[in-house]
């Protein structure tokens, strides 16, 4: 994802399971390039709700 109002803004989520601690199903998960946790897959809308709040210019 880009901010094409300020492009040096870029970055890169992915999607998958958070390894298993435990014996049971991992949950999935929505995971910043530097390897946070950031939403769960369940709720899209919300982990857009951060990545658009990282990339907002200033002002904006």
């Amino acid at each position: 994802m880009i901010n094409p109002n300020a492009t040096s803004l870029a970055e890169n989520v992915t999607c998958r399971a958070q390894p298993a601690t435990a014996p049971r199903t991992p949950d999935v998960y929505y995971w910043w390039s530097w390897g946070e946790r950031m939403h769960t897959v369940e709720d899209p809308a919300g982990a857009a709700t951060k990545v658009a709040r990282v990339l907002a210019a200033v002002g904006e």
